[in-house]
């Protein structure tokens, strides 16, 4: 427990010294954008890091993050106080914002410190840094924490730096590093705080979305948005939906618990399946809602939070959220400040270019962190600037998108220096024959039997949810709110009948961009090294996002609806009355199959949360390898730097490659797949295969020498897994060329000394 809260005070402390820069930012946000404060914070903070080290100007320490935060910090006093006539007065508007919002600040730290406790104290029943590709993950947040400079080293492919999307693995590293808590117990705090940013995120965005509905002043407010107090409420009811939605939802093929298993990876329509008896357990896999359609992934937020892989696209959820928030300020605010004449688009280009270039940053961190997310959303933030005025000029919103261009190229150009894309081209679904036989047109692939298309009542079981509410919001509200309202009456009447509500047109934005993300797979692949499961990249990093945005939106329109009948349902005959009771109770059954996924999921893998085991993430190995494991935590103490370290090589998702993924120290080949995807072609990790399995047998001591000559390695470990791989291992020949500086057992490492 003390661990944890020293990782919230550290998180706590960086959110306040961003809270001025995030009042100024989200100033037209009835939260104020208090939680954003801790992402941005974060953001910064590790970006500027991240400068200093690419650039070789500070070396990633302790002392050089605590200067960094103490340097923002002085940065934004100005914010805070005022300094005239040699005095030093704290800035009214600052003390006004306090005062006036304090209770919604309280309570989403509640809900912050509410999301770090739950998910700390699920994953404390599976802490294991263990299977997946949590090994890939802890192997470059460890290398990371050895770096003084970036980029760090590839772990697993010495001496090449890593050439995957690893930002988010550095925020991780600089929370470690400031915290100074070991990275064994990091890796699942970071879990649990991915989870609360993600609860308190979605929070802020659903109740800002909803607050402009339930104004007081809807339309132009110079005060800003005053909720009147029966309806404030529902801005925090649907801030709550949104948070849930997001964070713990799952999709409706949790149906499948009422009936019988289909049997293989095939599945068939529940329709076709006998009903089960018993509820639970019936068989029901959870992962089957990720990998419904066939060779495909098709991943969410809770999944990802139940599995617990540090993986980039879980890394940038607070960045999109962040994101995402942003866009709806920037929304918000042009079409409130929008006059007749001149150009708004250039006026808000030239008013708030500081907002293009924070959108033009964070698409860098997100593209440096999971880099699908960057391009997703940019076209997000286009189609924002597009609609965010009602008389556009198409070159000024060209010449906007180009400054937004402009910032995302510069400020991810360090990172894209020594970055190279294992991308090899765009497939085409089911291209016709006669492009087979041209196979490929500019950056066009066009590959025979390559024909996966998803099953339409597939793609209906996992969206079905949301485009449920999707096609309630055009019928139910467009034609049985809007249509049929009179200037008389409720303020949220006269306000959608008025003008389109900014919240509308976000929301629609969100759900056309998230319908394109879902088609695309269907239509083109991104070309990757994986044969059979060409489209499931395509489709993993595509549609989480299109789940995130569909979940906001749908929450939203939820709420609307709900007030819709709270305000109209008296004037509507009896008919129609039986007619929406039918609809309710079906969209509460339709939120009960989504609600219920974390029953299965949770239970599942963390063993119905019986036993308790900790948050350290590698004590799993005393089990498995008992003298690895000793020998593991003697490393990570006493030797320093990144000295290239030899161990049994072996195939991803396996226990092979546990010395450096544990201690961030280079070995000569890890999980060889994996260097496969990063670095394009199995011909460049191949050769290596056979260089490892010399190096532990051959009896030739040259040989043995040259090649630790060629990959400079310093340190040999022999423990469980070298035995089992290399049966004809030859441990005489390090003791020529070298010395014991440890050993446990059979397990040994030794220091080479003659190269």
């Amino acid at each position: 427990m003390s661990l944890l809260t020293q990782w919230w005070t550290l998180i706590f402390a960086i959110g306040i010294i961003f809270l001025p820069l995030t009042f100024t930012i989200f100033k037209n946000f009835f939260d104020k954008g208090y939680i954003f404060s801790k992402i941005l914070g974060i953001a910064v903070v590790s970006y500027a890091i991240f400068l200093l080290g690419i650039l070789h100007i500070a070396p990633f320490s302790f002392l050089t993050s605590v200067l960094i935060l103490i340097f923002f910090g002085v940065l934004n006093l100005p914010l805070i106080f005022s300094f005239k006539d040699g005095k030093t007065r704290i800035k009214e508007d600052f003390l006004k914002i306090l005062k006036e919002n304090w209770p919604i600040f309280l309570f989403e730290e509640i809900l912050f410190i509410f999301g770090l406790l739950t998910w700390s104290y699920i994953r404390s029943f599976q802490p294991d840094i263990h299977g997946l590709e949590k090994y890939m993950d802890f192997g470059i947040l460890n290398s990371i924490l050895r770096s003084e400079f970036f980029p760090p080293k590839d772990m697993w492919f010495t001496p090449l730096p890593i050439n995957y999307y690893y930002f988010g693995h550095l925020t991780t590293a600089v929370l470690t590093k400031l915290s100074n808590i070991p990275s064994n117990v990091t890796f699942n705090l970071m879990i649990a705080t991915i989870f609360a940013f993600t609860f308190v995120g979605s929070f802020s965005i659903g109740a800002n979305l909803i607050s402009k509905l339930t104004s007081e002043e809807p339309i132009r407010s110079p005060q800003g948005w005053r909720l009147t107090t029966p309806l404030r409420w529902f801005s925090i009811i649907g801030g709550l939906l949104t948070a849930f939605l997001v964070s713990f939802a799952g999709n409706l093929q949790t149906i499948y618990a009422f009936f019988k298993n289909y049997s293989g990876e095939n599945p068939v329509p529940f329709w076709h399946l006998p009903l089960s008896i018993q509820f639970f357990p019936n068989m029901y896999w959870y992962p089957n809602a990720t990998r419904f359609i066939h060779n495909t992934i098709h991943e969410f937020p809770l999944y990802s939070f139940v599995v617990s892989d540090l993986h980039g696209h879980v890394l940038d959820i607070p960045i999109v959220l962040l994101t995402i928030a942003l866009l709806l300020s920037v929304i918000q605010n042009v079409i409130l400040r929008a006059k007749p004449e001149g150009s708004k688009i250039l006026r808000f280009a030239q008013n708030d270019i500081s907002k293009i270039l924070l959108l033009g940053f964070l698409l860098a961190i997100m593209y440096m962190t999971n880099a699908w997310d960057g391009i997703i959303y940019f076209l997000l933030a286009a189609l924002v600037l597009f609609f965010s005025s009602k008389k556009l000029s198409i070159g000024n919103w060209f010449l906007t998108v180009a400054i937004l261009f402009f910032g995302f190229f510069i400020f991810s150009y360090p990172f894209n220096h020594f970055f190279k894309p294992f991308v090899s081209g765009i497939g085409v679904v089911c291209p016709p024959d006669f492009l087979v036989k041209a196979q490929k047109l500019g950056p066009f692939i066009f590959e025979a039997d390559h024909c996966q298309k998803s099953p339409w009542w597939q793609i209906f079981i996992l969206y079905g949810f949301f485009y449920f509410w999707v096609v309630s919001f055009i019928v139910f509200f467009y034609r049985s709110v809007i249509l049929r309202a009179k200037p008389e009456g409720s303020k949220i009447l006269r306000f959608a009948q008025n003008d389109i509500v900014k919240s509308d047109l976000f929301v629609l934005l969100l759900i056309v961009l998230s319908t394109l993300l879902i088609i695309i797979p269907e239509l083109v692949y991104i070309k990757d090294i994986y044969p059979a499961h060409y489209r499931a990249n395509t489709m993993f990093k595509l549609v989480y996002q299109s789940f995130i945005m569909l979940s906001i939106a749908s929450s939203y329109i939820i709420i609307r609806i709900i007030l819709g009948i709270k305000y109209y349902v008296s004037s509507i005959n009896p008919r129609k009355k039986v007619i929406i009771t039918c609809y309710l109770l079906l969209a509460t059954f339709l939120l009960v199959l989504v609600f219920v996924y974390p029953y299965f999921a949770i239970n599942s893998f963390y063993g119905s949360l019986k036993v308790q085991l900790g948050l350290d993430g590698t004590k799993y190995l005393k089990n498995l390898y008992p003298t690895d494991y000793d020998a593991i935590a003697w490393i990570n103490k006493n030797i320093k730097g990144q000295p290239v370290i030899l161990e049994a090589q072996g195939d991803s998702y396996t226990d092979f490659a546990r010395v450096s993924a544990n201690t961030g120290l280079p070995t000569v080949l890890g999980w060889t797949v994996h260097e496969w995807l990063w670095r394009g072609t199995y011909d460049i990790p191949a050769p290596r295969i056979p260089q490892v399995q010399m190096l532990y047998e051959s009896s030739d001591i040259n040989i043995t020498k040259e090649l630790i000559d060629k990959y400079k390695i310093e340190y040999v470990f022999i423990g469980d897994l070298e035995y089992q791989k290399y049966t004809n291992l030859n441990e005489q020949k390090f003791e020529t060329i070298g010395k014991i500086i440890y050993k446990n057992g059979r397990t040994k490492i030794y220091k080479i000394t003659q190269q």
